[in-house]
């Protein structure tokens, strides 16, 4: 949904790099599994039938698990809005050919994905309601934490910034924040470290230092980086950035999973 990219290209180029391991990570939204005809308010979503790209996306993958047996490639997915659909949920992590499962929230209840919604117009109100909604699923979500990395928190940001330069007071939710990120501790789970806001022009990772150090004091262990790459020239982008933070925030190891597992790699 989200890329044209070629996986055989996007393979080359992280062997070019010569990446510890490269794992591919397409969207699988719970609230849009089915075809569209499935669903009431078809408005808020602009794409259906995740269920078909989720099997295309691991078959291909783990078919060109073999083909490049020499490099560290990863079967991963990234499950959008799980609880929106439990049942669909815990169907897409019991696959056995993943090896790693990404989890975020892109849209909350009664919205569209943060990428379509026009803050231009919004008060300032109107905007810390969306972020607090925001937060609270995301804490329901780790709350459930079937999965093993929280992926791009601090996302709903993005589009605000960037496009309208928005940016609201978060210290109205840092303790539902740090209540996520003590959820996942305890339960052994991750956050990524997603690059893409520096390339984008955000100016900082999702999420920046300050929940990564947050993360670390309560007793996190798991940190994953991703680029969250839709091209091919974006492949690896700022991962160096995103290691020296991860350090910066008190992390001397970050990891990539294999069968569910991590895999942790030293900080240089």
């Amino acid at each position: 949904m989200d890329s044209e990219a070629d996986i055989r290209e996007m393979i080359e180029r992280a062997m070019e790099l010569d990446l510890a391991a490269y794992a591919v990570t397409d969207h699988c939204e719970c609230n849009c599994w089915y075809p569209k005809e499935h669903y009431e308010n078809t408005e808020l979503f602009d794409y259906f039938n995740y269920k078909d790209d989720f099997e295309a996306s691991l078959s291909a993958v783990t078919e060109l698990k073999e083909k490049y047996s020499d490099f560290n490639l990863i079967c991963g997915t990234e499950l959008g809005q799980p609880l929106a659909d439990l049942e669909i949920a815990e169907k897409c992590i019991s696959d056995s050919r993943l090896d790693f499962v990404i989890s975020s929230v892109h849209q909350i209840k009664d919205e569209k994905d943060f990428f379509y919604i026009n803050y231009y117009h919004m008060t300032t109100a109107e905007i810390n309601n969306l972020l607090e909604r925001y937060f609270s699923e995301v804490y329901e979500l780790c709350k459930w934490g079937k999965f093993d990395v929280l992926g791009h928190l601090t996302y709903c940001l993005r589009y605000m910034k960037i496009r309208n330069n928005i940016t609201p007071n978060m210290k109205l939710f840092d303790e539902i924040i740090a209540e996520s990120l003590r959820t996942l501790a305890d339960k052994g789970k991750g956050i990524e470290i997603n690059t893409s806001g520096i390339r984008q022009g955000f100016g900082t990772t999702f999420p920046s230092l300050k929940y990564i150090k947050l993360f670390r004091e309560l007793g996190g262990k798991i940190i994953s980086i991703g680029s969250d790459a839709h091209k091919v020239r974006d492949l690896g982008a700022n991962i160096a950035e995103g290691a020296e933070l991860a350090k910066a925030g008190g992390f001397n190891e970050i990891c990539y999973f294999k069968k569910r597992q991590p895999v942790f790699i030293r900080i240089n």
